[in-house]
Formats: C-alpha cells, structure tokens, sequence
C-alpha cells in the first residue's frame, strides 16, 4: 500500500483533523482545577480542542479540556500526559464533591467562631493528607481554632491562604459585563496597574456599576486601549476650551477620541459636531470662565490592597 495513503492506526485519528500535530506542538488547555490555561507540549499526541487530557503542569497531574491549538512548542509551561479515561473523569467528580463537602463545614465553622473571613475555595492533596483553604478578609484574623477544627475533620495537615480580591475573583471565575468570561480566569497572566486615568481618557462615565469588575475594582479592561486613546488624544482640544469653527466660535462640549470628532456648542445655538482638522483653538480672553471643576465621585479602587499571606496565614 502507498505509504501516502496509508489510513491511521486503529482508535486513532488522522493528525490533520488536530490540533496538535508533531512532537513539538503546543496546545492551549484550561486546567479543570482553578480554570487557568497554560500552553502544553502534546507529547506526540493528536489532539482536538474539547478533549480532555491529563496535564503535568510542572506540580502536579491536573485534569484539563485542550482549548484551542499553538503554532510551536516555545514557552510551554506544562505537558500532555495522556487522554483523560473514564476513570480519571470519575476521580475528578468524587474529589470535586470531597471539597464542596470540606468548603461547606469550613464555611459553618466560621460563622460558628464567629469569624469575619469568606472563605471561596479548597484544594486537596492528591493523597488527601493536606488541604489549602483559600479566603479573603478586611483585618487581621486568629483561625487557629478554626484550623483545629478542619485537622480534626478532615484528619489532614490544614493550610489557610489570604488573598486579595482581584485573586478572588480568579480563582473563582465568573460571567463579565460584556458577556464573557472574566479575563483574569481565562488568559492573564498578571494584574497591570489600572488608574481612575483610564476611564477619563476614554470618556467614560465614572459610574462605579459600569467601570468595576466582580472584584469591585477598576476594571483589568481598561487598560487594553488606554496607550491608543492617549495618543489620538494629542491633536484635539481639551474639553472646555474655546475653539473656532466654520459655523463660529463656541466651546468644546465632549470629544469622538476613535472618530476624531469635537462636539461644540455654541452661546444661541444648538451645539455641532466637527472634524478635528475643522476647529482651532481660540486664545483665553482675560477674565474668560474656565470651566467649572466636577463633582467629585466615589469610584472604586485602582488596585488591590490586599497583600498576600504564606502559608501560615501571616502577611507578607
């Protein structure tokens, strides 16, 4: 038979339907646990996206589902063991129950010792000797009887871990404003300072509801287009200022930063829209009104302040 027609293996598919295609591709998989993704080496295997695979992320063999595909194998940060099996499924539902179980009495003993933290989320060991209880709290808390309470339970080595609210809303996930999945759960590799700056140049209403994420700070979206409304901002007028027109002159009301339109109205006119290269600014007369400064507004936090403890639960 020619070796070019030649069909595949039995149980295999044919490698140009995958995604992973040689030894030194690299596929996309969102880990089950935490919902991070990270590239992985296929390890030779074919691979489409919605498989389930069990992955060496560098700690420990994680369940994941491949997500999409990458052109080469630079960068990975883990590796593709092997197709997921019946069984592995099977050992992520029962150990996914084991931590509801564990999540749920740590939960009903905090409010017992009347404690002010939230716990979110637990990590099991692969042998069950160890638990990481992660939560987030305002102060400063003593759960050592809490801690006691969870060995004797779950007669494992007990770890808390604080962290901060944009940590929280990674590690737990969720829905955004614009309909998809948060981007800190999906592909961000790290929090970028986001500032009140942001939404001003963009032109947004400082409404806490529409400019906050689920972690109640700035949204981490902010600052995908700020280097590109900061520089098309430089050729047009700042709001306020008086500008001459082709209809006259008039005060700039509100700006188009993408389009490059200036919004001006006029003293016994409805106000009109202008091409940038259309105005030109008129010098302040002595004595002229600048415009009033805002009110000012609540607007939520530009970052977390929140620090990060070890793993005794003590800041850093």
């Amino acid at each position: 038979m020619n070796q070019g027609t030649r069909p595949p293996e039995p149980g295999q598919a044919r490698r140009d339907n995958g995604v992973g295609d040689g030894p030194s591709a690299t596929v996309r998989v969102r880990l089950s646990r935490g919902g991070r993704s990270l590239d992985c080496e296929c390890n030779g295997l074919v691979l489409r996206a919605g498989d389930k695979v069990l992955v060496d992320d560098r700690r420990s063999a994680q369940l994941g589902t491949v997500t999409a595909g990458s052109r080469s194998g630079q960068g990975a940060a883990g590796r593709v063991i092997r197709k997921a099996e019946p069984r592995d499924l099977a050992r992520a539902e029962q150990e996914a129950r084991r931590e509801e179980e564990a999540l749920g009495f740590a939960r009903e003993r905090a409010r017992a010792l009347g404690l002010p933290i939230k716990l979110f989320r637990v990590d099991l060991g692969q042998g069950g000797d160890r638990a990481l209880f992660f939560f987030s709290c305002e102060q400063r808390v003593d759960f050592r009887a809490l801690v006691r309470d969870l060995a004797a339970h779950l007669h494992a080595r007990i770890e808390m871990r604080q962290v901060g609210v944009r940590d929280e809303s990674r590690m737990t996930g969720g829905i955004g404003s614009c309909g998809r999945e948060l981007c800190c759960a999906t592909y961000l590799a790290r929090f970028a300072p986001i500032s009140i700056k942001m939404a001003k140049h963009q032109r947004l209403v400082l409404n806490p509801t529409k400019i906050a994420g689920q972690c109640s700070r700035l949204k981490c979206c902010l600052a995908y287009e700020d280097d590109l409304y900061v520089e098309l901002s430089k050729d047009l007028p700042r709001p306020g200022k008086r500008v001459e027109t082709p209809e006259g002159v008039g005060r700039v009301e509100d700006l188009d930063v993408l389009g490059g339109r200036v919004r001006v109205s006029f003293f016994e006119r409805p106000p009109m829209t202008f091409a940038a290269s259309e105005v030109r600014l008129v010098a302040a007369a002595p004595g002229d009104a600048t415009t009033p400064t805002p009110e000012p507004i609540e607007v939520p936090g530009s970052d977390s302040e929140e620090n990060p403890t070890d793993g005794n639960g003590n800041g850093a």
